[in-house]
């Protein structure tokens, strides 16, 4: 299984997704269809959704190939 991980960030968030987990549901593309473009480069365009609605589409991945990190809190 390949490693490769993307990265995608507001500035605020950051949207990771490992393209070898993914078993296109199509959940994140009907969740958010203005964010999640899969005939698009770059794929993700996370500009087009608030911080809160992008973590909110990003738990529901089925396979965990999208996932997201807080750059600027430390975890506890």
């Amino acid at each position: 299984m390949s490693s490769i991980s993307k990265e995608y960030s507001n500035g605020e968030l950051v949207i990771t997704w490992q393209p070898a987990k993914c078993i296109h549901s199509g959940k994140c593309v009907m969740g958010l269809p203005q964010v999640f473009k899969p005939k698009s480069t770059p794929w993700i365009e996370i500009e087009n959704a608030s911080t809160e609605e992008l973590v909110n589409q990003v738990k529901k991945c089925p396979s965990g190939a999208l996932g997201y990190y807080f750059p600027d809190k430390k975890s506890t």
